[in-house]
């Protein structure tokens, strides 16, 4: 009888499982097997060779404009990343630990409001702020901070981290603030009782309790910021574009389609390499000295 219903409860399990994983499989599976495969053939053009050969990987180790591309997409993504998650923490800390109950969804939804506009909109307003008469350089002739415009703040890899860094700040706010909220409140009063100050307990209690949502958000911006090709083309100028524009290069302009696979094969490497190493050490400073 117990092993009727055990078998009934896993038949019902599995047909609530399966369209899920179906549907990850169809469109996640699928699409990565896919690129990979595209990945160890050739195309002259709309010919397609579906012979194995590792070439396109010889080739995109051996140009140096592939890695320069690569090796400014980690950077720009890494800025990015450290620039949104440092400023998003004192934000999430704020309505976390200082807004009052009642008032913290107004807060969220506040946060939210810049998913109300297209992604599109945002980055032209960018644009308008940081160009050379834009508002940004208005405002600082007006004051008499600079004597002339100032150059170096569009169409390079400043634009894209600015530009990335303000589209992804509530990706980074909500997790770290979820983090924040599950915090007994009361191992902060215990540390305070036993004689730490403010800042010890913020280092010593706080910050390890809410790295959960401080990886999290790490590994939400960094991810798909390293994919971005729209804000590199619109705002990063010749020194800001990335290898996901390259990858659409040889996928549209290019009709490479296995040299682009090949790009994004190593792109999600990278990425899942910096990814667990950056997880390793937090786990080895969460851990703290043997």
């Amino acid at each position: 009888m117990a092993r009727a219903a055990l078998t009934a409860g896993g038949k019902r399990g599995l047909i609530l499982v399966s369209p899920p994983f179906l549907y990850a499989l169809l469109l996640l599976a699928v699409p990565l097997a896919t690129i990979l495969l595209f990945s160890f053939w050739t195309q002259d053009y709309l010919d397609i060779d579906t012979r194995f050969t590792i070439a396109n990987y010889v080739e995109a180790f051996g140009d140096p404009l592939y890695m320069q591309l690569l090796r400014r997409s980690l950077l720009i993504a890494g800025a990015v990343t450290l620039v949104t998650v440092v400023l998003a923490f004192p934000i999430a800390y704020f309505v976390s630990f200082h807004v009052a109950p009642a008032r913290k969804s107004l807060w969220l939804f506040l946060i939210t409001i810049p998913f109300w506009t297209s992604y599109l909109i945002r980055v032209f307003l960018w644009k308008v702020i940081l160009g050379y008469n834009g508002v940004l350089n208005s405002s600082l002739l007006g004051v008499g901070l600079i004597d002339e415009p100032l150059s170096v703040i569009l169409y390079n890899a400043n634009a894209v981290v600015i530009t990335l860094a303000h589209a992804f700040a509530p990706f980074a706010i909500l997790p770290i603030f979820v983090a924040l909220e599950k915090i007994d409140r009361s191992l902060l009063e215990a540390s305070m009782d036993l004689g730490e100050t403010r800042v010890t307990t913020f280092l010593r209690v706080t910050l390890p309790l809410a790295m959960p949502g401080v990886v999290a958000a790490v590994l939400i911006v960094f991810i798909p910021t390293i994919g971005d090709y729209v804000t590199p083309r619109l705002v990063g100028g010749p020194d800001g574009l990335m290898i996901a524009n390259m990858i659409q290069t040889q996928f549209l302009k290019l009709n490479n389609a296995p040299m682009g696979a090949t790009l994004a094969i190593l792109a999600m490497l990278s990425v899942t390499a910096v990814s667990l190493v950056f997880i390793w050490l937090n786990r080895r400073w969460l851990r703290g000295p043997k």
